[in-house]
């Protein structure tokens, strides 16, 4: 371990410390770049130092998913509400999540620790589906499909899923060859597929889902 320059304070190790570092390594550099020597050397610390908080890799990437998910549980909702004002509060609160840490929220989401402390939110949306009077299997394909499109609109929003950026005439050239005839509605709505407004496209998606669900079949309240 490199020695300390002169006058260097650091904060005392401690398990919170550990995860909030891990946190911004995982934002910074990727969840690949992530190991336990190169969180003991952002802090200056040895690597055993770090076992004397959390016993592995596993279980600090539990405390990650921990911190991670743990915003969804402030999602404010109310029985007295329409089930749909009180989803839309749930996926606010991922939705705000996921813009903190969209590293670590794609790590959580794909991992075994997000299954693990993904189920309080999924036992609130659950909750609040059948308060609603959705039966069991509508409940949990409701619950799907949101969880579908919220991290489908994150993706995109990321760049993991692309939508055409360029007019179609952009993409001529000597080794490309366009028939828009084959595409008249893209050709048309070239301008509008290349300006989009994430958030508007967010919530407007999320209104048309909701209103879908909204009218399936439910037991009388």
């Amino acid at each position: 371990m490199a020695k300390r320059p002169a006058g260097d304070v650091r904060r005392p190790l401690t398990r919170s410390l550990i995860v909030s570092t891990t946190i911004a390594i995982i934002e910074r550099d990727g969840a690949k770049a992530l190991s336990m020597r190169k969180i003991a050397a952002e802090l200056g610390v040895g690597v055993m130092s770090l076992y004397n908080h959390v016993p592995n890799k596993d279980a600090l990437l539990e405390a990650v998913a921990e911190e991670v998910l743990a915003g969804l549980d402030a999602a404010g909702t109310d029985p007295a509400l329409d089930w749909r004002h009180n989803a839309r509060a749930m996926v606010a609160a991922f939705r705000a999540a996921a813009r903190r840490h969209p590293r670590s929220m794609h790590l959580v989401l794909t991992g075994r620790a997000g299954r693990v402390f993904g189920r309080r939110p999924m036992e609130r949306a659950l909750t609040l589906f059948g308060a609603a009077g959705f039966d069991p299997e509508t409940s949990v394909r409701a619950l799907r499909a949101l969880i579908a499109y919220m991290m489908g609109a994150q993706m995109m929003e990321g760049g993991a899923l692309l939508i055409p950026g360029r007019r179609p005439g952009d993409l001529t050239g000597p080794h490309i060859d366009v028939d828009f005839a084959e595409i008249p509605h893209v050709a048309a709505l070239a301008d509008d597929l290349l300006h989009s407004d994430p958030e508007a496209d967010f919530q407007a998606g999320l209104e048309m889902l909701l209103s879908a669900l909204d009218r399936l079949p439910r037991r009388a309240g």
